[in-house]
């Protein structure tokens, strides 16, 4: 026996999406025959034939293989919350996720892309949020004030209470949709880790 939970979890994958051994055999581009001794756990896929199997069955060749990766929601929860860190220092809002997803990126499921999705947005939020000061500190945005008040000072801060708030909204919100099963979307985000 080679891998029973291999050969299970391609025939599995097969049944849900409704396909016939030789409908994944066409779109695979692979044999009826390799489809049939997968399945029949004759042969394990390796490769090219494992990445092809995997766009065939709408899923990625990880999904395939190690199947058995655990789904934790708490987890997933939690790690979304950990990016609320910023609030106490900018740069925790990158560090704590960042340690979460570390650690559980290839043990729990979702955990890799929801990892990347934010440290993705609290990468760009710092950069927005240093980029407000640099431009500050520098004079560039400063030179519209020409004496200090309480209302100058209270203009400065204003975009930095916008830029808290709206990443707090979208931790809260994301993190929402995480209990609820749906998908996260965490914007404006550049793609550091793809």
């Amino acid at each position: 026996m080679k891998d029973l939970n291999l050969s299970q979890r391609v025939k599995n994958l097969r049944n849900q999406s409704g396909m016939t051994q030789e409908l994944l055999a066409e779109n695979s581009g692979l044999s009826l025959r390799t489809i049939q001794r997968i399945e029949n756990n004759e042969t394990v896929p390796r490769g090219d034939s494992l990445k092809r199997l995997a766009i065939a069955l709408n899923t990625t060749p990880d999904e395939i293989i190690d199947w058995k990766i655990q789904e934790d929601k708490g987890y997933l929860i939690l790690m979304s919350l950990s990016a609320l860190g910023f609030l106490f220092f900018p740069i925790l809002g990158i560090i704590i996720p960042l340690i979460f997803w570390i650690l559980k990126k290839d043990k729990l499921k979702n955990v890799n892309e929801l990892g990347k999705s934010i440290l993705n947005f609290e990468i760009t939020w710092s950069m927005i949020y240093f980029s407000y000061f640099i431009l500050l500190f520098t004079g560039v945005i400063g030179k519209f004030m020409t004496h200090i008040s309480p209302v100058s000072i209270l203009k400065i801060y204003i975009p930095v209470m916008i830029l808290y708030t709206y990443n707090i909204v979208i931790v809260v919100i994301n993190t929402i949709k995480i209990s609820r099963n749906k998908k996260t979307k965490y914007i404006p985000a550049i793609k550091f880790f793809r």
